[in-house]
């Protein structure tokens, strides 16, 4: 394997990687966003209160959107196998 080949590997990883974490982390921002705002309207300073509502969110996206993950992580795999069998 040629380091072009690898850089290419790493490359297609690597946006994948920002094409799959990219909506839970604009959602998670948007959630601590608005209940950053919350906060400072009501002066309620709860740490609890800004982590708990971003793991739910999280969750509720995860169980949505999994299977679409999966299947970006099986084709990435399947690209993966079939370009080393053509090494």
């Amino acid at each position: 394997m040629a380091q072009d080949d690898a850089l290419v590997i790493f490359r297609e990883a690597i946006l994948l990687i920002v094409k799959l974490v990219s909506p839970l982390l604009i959602i998670s921002v948007g959630v601590g966003l608005v209940i950053a705002i919350f906060q400072a309207a009501t002066q309620i300073h709860e740490q609890t209160l800004s982590f708990a509502p971003k793991i739910l969110i999280i969750g509720v996206i995860l169980i949505l959107a999994g299977s679409w993950m999966i299947a970006n992580i099986q084709e990435f795999f399947q690209y993966i196998m079939s370009y080393m069998s053509g090494l």
